[in-house]
């Protein structure tokens, strides 16, 4: 099965090909999501290619193939809900809900909490899939800011020459 950079020109590959996505920007990504109408292929690739850091490693193969197979058969619905579970494997969706002509969509990373105690991250759109993908998109930004390391920090040695000096004047 062919990967999103496969799908993309061979000028567009390399983009695909990085760990990390250079050009994530959560504001315009937020805003190509709401001023489309409909997902389509270009779409789901773009932010793919954005936002996606899992997406490209070679240990998610199935998942990847997968995820592939969806956008082939324009199961956009299906396929945002396959891109949460590859990139954002800790995050759940909460809610789902239609009002007024608009899908909200809520995703958690603590589902089984109340409403009120929980963090979640919402989108909205006329069409579910847009607004499952901007909720998707909101919790990879949350997700990016948070970066933490793999190893805990340890603090650096004090150097030798360092002597703790007490400065207040108890006279």
């Amino acid at each position: 099965m062919a990967s999103a950079a496969e799908l993309r020109p061979a000028e567009d590959r390399d983009a695909v090909m990085s760990a990390i996505p250079q050009n994530f920007d959560p504001a315009s990504l937020g805003e190509q999501l709401r001023s489309a109408h409909t997902v389509t292929r270009p779409l789901m690739l773009d932010l793919i290619d954005k936002a996606c850091r899992r997406f490209p490693s070679l240990g998610q193969s199935e998942r990847t193939a997968r995820l592939m197979r969806l956008i082939g058969a324009e199961a956009w619905v299906d396929a945002t809900l396959a891109l949460v579970e590859l990139e954002l494997p800790l995050w759940q969706v909460r809610r789902i809900a239609y009002d007024e002509g608009e899908w909200y969509c809520a995703l958690s990373r603590e589902r089984e909490l109340p409403d009120w105690l929980d963090s979640s991250v919402e989108g909205r759109h006329s069409d579910l899939a847009l607004a499952l993908l901007s909720a998707f998109a909101e919790a990879q930004a949350l997700t990016a800011e948070v970066t933490r390391p793999s190893v805990p920090s340890v603090r650096q040695p004090v150097s030798p020459l360092y002597e703790p000096v007490n400065c207040d004047h108890f006279g």
